[in-house]
């Protein structure tokens, strides 16, 4: 498991949009984790760390302390467009192999939803590929979240038929108080 004493957290600027890009890149090209087919550019992610930023949440980056190197990042972003969901957000994590089974998806997803909390979101969804997501699937466990719905067969990569498994947590009071209507 993760010595905390051994990962800095911090949110992303424009300057760590190479290192985001180099990680996710992998993701894309070797991974299921994302229905991305090719690898957005370097000035997309900067745009995409950007636009997680002004919606006034968080992105958050662990990196090792020791050397520097990004182990990984995690996200919430709208879930959807419309005005009504504007209390609810969808989260991304994607991790360096390395990385993977050692404490850091933990660390990073719960910190995303700590800050979250301090916001006025209400739900939080998580979009996970299936099947080959298991790991996925028992983080989100972990950290309270509730499988709530399947669409099998949505996506194509690889040359073969993927599904997402929605889960879903409720975040602070979740829909048991009005969030008001700022």
């Amino acid at each position: 498991m993760l010595d905390p004493s051994v990962v800095d957290l911090s949110e992303a600027v424009s300057e760590d949009a190479a290192a985001v890009h180099d990680l996710y890149a992998g993701h894309v090209r070797a991974g299921t984790a994302t229905f991305e087919l090719d690898p957005p550019t370097v000035e997309e992610m900067a745009r995409r760390i950007a636009g997680v930023r002004d919606a006034g949440l968080p992105f958050l980056l662990a990196r090792n302390r020791a050397d520097g190197r990004l182990l990984g990042y995690a996200y919430a972003g709208s879930f959807r467009g419309r005005p009504a969901y504007r209390h609810t957000v969808e989260d991304s994590i994607y991790l360096d192999p390395a990385a993977m089974g050692r404490g850091v998806g933990t660390v990073l997803l719960g910190a995303v939803i700590e800050r979250c909390a301090a916001r006025d979101v209400r739900q939080m969804v998580a979009v996970i590929t299936t099947p080959g997501s298991e790991a996925s699937v028992a983080l989100h466990r972990k950290l309270g979240f509730e499988t709530v719905g399947m669409l099998p067969a949505v996506g194509r990569k690889f040359g073969r038929w993927w599904g997402t498994l929605y889960m879903q947590r409720a975040i602070g009071a979740g829909a048991s108080t009005d969030p008001g209507e700022g």
